[in-house]
């Protein structure tokens, strides 16, 4: 029995009726560490201790460019951990600000792309704040991005990453990602939405969580980890999905994730893979008989100081009154045509609106191509060449029936503001995500908008390729052997759908 003394009695009963009377008000959710005790220590002065001693022990190679993403392995602590700590070593205090980790779901399924709509993340080392507006925008514009807590509980494709970037990265808030269905349909969806989120940012980091091969003699892992990290380094996402399904577990189990990574960061400017770790749980943990195989690896882009900042590659030709004033003329020349097979009538004053310039106009519904038409080179102000192109669109696409009236609440409705075309000597200069090309040979030509590298996930060679082959109907090789002429522009894209 406890002995209380009166004065303790008294101290208890107020601080009783002060929790009573006056209760916290915070309402925050937090995600509590799953595998903390299993997976590794449960003490915070323990875990520290483990992930301090393999961050001491990584020899990092020399790295050239600056680190937008990360390859990082998923398995127990003493497993994978020793090999993790380099790519988390390489980016300790960088300065970031924001981290995505890209798992995906070993044990539930569902095809979509989760996200983890809590306050925060605990681990024993202490709370993460996850970033609600980042994880918010993911959603609200992406119909296949949705919150899914379940997608997160016992998730070692994601947990197992948070711990180290506690002991490498500080005052960043961060945002959790698992991929249901690794389909390339979902990759392809994840690697645009996070393109689009980080074009205009920067001091961000993506964490790709995969293992290599799984459970195969130390030997045969070594061969097949190797063919798989030559196939990485060929920064090929679609290839990289292609022979990752094929080849399943021999391969790595978060291809859908680490091709989304891919997508991403190539589009955001990475042009080369670093591999900064290799082994196997044979070299960590001593049994060889059945080996999992482990990365770390960065995709790598030029230092800032060397390029312009992404906000400075912005074009910025129109401000957010002129942009929403653009929206709504081109919805309502859809609708004034439709109901009476004439053009609007409009007068525009605002002077930058009436400068000559490029446009296309973009239909979406349901998330899919409704018709898309446009002028590469402005013939008259801006602000008609949206309201003819709007009405082109929807009703001249060859490609779609003629949009209805009844069909127009659905329809979305996306313009690209056209920059002056430049000619290009050097296909090297043609940065995917960035530029739309023409190809010009005699009297054909064909071109596609930046967005097309985005939407489909092609590089460099598959979208000049397509573009010459499908569009110019010239030789796919055209582009690479001087059988055309080349010239590239940049696109102010907005839409509805932001808004």
């Amino acid at each position: 029995m406890v002995n209380f003394s009166p004065i303790y009695m008294k101290r208890s009963i107020s601080v009783f009726l002060i929790v009573i009377f006056f209760p916290v008000f915070s309402s925050a959710q937090v995600k509590r560490a799953d595998l903390a005790g299993a997976w590794y220590p449960s003490s915070e002065v323990e875990l520290g201790r483990e992930i301090r001693s393999y961050l001491d022990a990584a020899a990092l190679p020399e790295i050239d460019g600056e680190i937008i993403a990360l390859i990082s392995p998923h398995a127990g602590l003493v497993f994978s951990g020793p090999v993790a700590a380099y790519g988390f070593k390489a980016v300790q205090n960088k300065g970031i600000e924001t981290v995505v980790v890209v798992g995906f779901s070993h044990s539930r399924s569902f095809d979509f792309i989760a996200v983890l709509e809590e306050d925060a993340f605990a681990t024993p080392i202490g709370r993460v704040e996850i970033d609600r507006k980042i994880t918010g925008n993911l959603i609200k514009k992406n119909p296949k991005i949705h919150a899914y807590p379940a997608a997160f509980f016992e998730e070692n494709s994601i947990e197992m990453v948070i711990p180290f970037l506690q002991m490498t990265v500080k005052d960043f808030k961060i945002v959790l990602i698992a991929i249901g269905r690794q389909s390339l349909e979902n990759t392809r969806i994840l690697g645009r939405a996070l393109y689009e989120e980080f074009r205009k940012k920067d001091k961000f980091l993506f964490v790709a969580s995969t293992d290599l091969s799984h459970y195969m003699e130390y030997g045969r892992a070594e061969a097949a980890d190797a063919e798989t990290i030559e196939l990485i380094k060929e920064m090929n996402p679609d290839k990289l999905y292609r022979e990752s399904l094929a080849g399943g577990h021999r391969l790595m189990c978060g291809y859908g994730a680490l091709t989304a990574t891919m997508i991403a960061a190539e589009k955001l400017g990475a042009d080369k893979i670093k591999i900064l770790k290799y082994a196997n749980s044979g070299d960590t943990a001593g049994d060889k008989n059945r080996v999992v195989g482990y990365l770390s690896a960065a995709f790598l882009r030029q230092t800032m100081s060397e390029k312009a900042s992404p906000k400075e590659e912005e074009s910025n030709m129109l401000n957010e009154a002129q942009k929403k004033k653009m929206l709504k003329l081109a919805r309502d020349s859809i609708t004034h045509y439709l109901k009476t097979g004439k053009r609007l009538e409009t007068r525009e004053d605002d002077p930058v609106l009436n400068v000559e310039m490029g446009a296309f106009v973009t239909l979406h519904k349901a998330g899919r191509l409704r018709g898309c038409i446009g002028n590469i080179v402005g013939r008259g102000p801006f602000y008609l060449t949206v309201r003819d192109m709007a009405v082109e669109a929807a009703t001249r696409d060859p490609r779609f029936p003629a949009v209805t009236l009844d069909e127009t609440g659905e329809i979305d409705v996306e313009i690209s503001a056209l920059s002056p075309l430049k000619k290009v000597e050097d296909p090297e200069k043609i940065i995917m995500g960035k530029h739309g090309v023409v190809v010009k040979k005699g009297f054909t030509s064909g071109v596609y908008l930046p967005q097309v590298a985005t939407e489909t996930g092609w590089n460099r060679e598959e979208f000049m390729s397509s573009l010459c082959a499908q569009k110019a109907g010239i030789n796919p090789d055209a582009w690479k052997k001087g059988g055309c002429d080349m010239y590239t522009f940049t696109a102010e894209v907005f839409g509805e759908k932001e808004r």
